[in-house]
């Protein structure tokens, strides 16, 4: 019961599975369509007035969006493979593994669409500047906020 709750080992992965699949749900349907829109962002006429650099952008970002929804879907394979062989706890912590490179792969996949986009429609070093602005908009909420209640909790409980 260290972890405040009168659960077993078996219980608390039940939970925490339940938890993890309904955080992956909101990321999977994100990078879904992050995905969808850069795979057919290579068909659209304007395609080829991109540049060399910007070429490369696209193929990196296309390479990420793919590893993001590579990771972010691997949870429900790794339940469906491993269920019902008295594996849920480790379960559990790999799918969690998963899904946090699967996050850090769609903020970069985020990321460099925008300054793919940025760049393109902008034409200048501001698209720089404003991706660089909404990356760190992004690290604040996405990792700052967490690790900042992680250690106020640390504090206050005195580890």
């Amino acid at each position: 019961m260290a972890n405040g709750r009168n659960e077993t080992r078996e219980q608390r992965a039940d939970r925490r599975w339940n938890e993890l699949l309904q955080e992956v749900r909101v990321a999977q349907t994100g990078v879904q369509i992050l995905l969808a829109f850069l795979l057919t962002a290579a068909f659209a006429p304007r395609f080829t007035e991109l540049t060399q650099v910007e070429v490369r952008l696209y193929a990196l970002t296309l390479v990420l969006g793919a590893g993001a929804t590579g990771a972010l879907i691997a949870p429900v394979t790794l339940h469906r493979l491993v269920t019902g062989r008295r594996l849920k706890p480790e379960t559990v912590e790999w799918a969690s593994k998963l899904t946090i490179v699967g996050l850090y792969l769609l903020l970069c996949t985020v990321i460099c669409a925008m300054l793919l986009v940025a760049l393109f429609v902008l034409e200048s070093s501001a698209a720089y500047w404003i991706v660089g602005g909404v990356s760190l908009w992004f690290a604040l909420c996405w990792f700052a906020l967490p690790f900042y209640a992680l250690r106020r909790r640390n504090r206050v409980n005195g580890s």
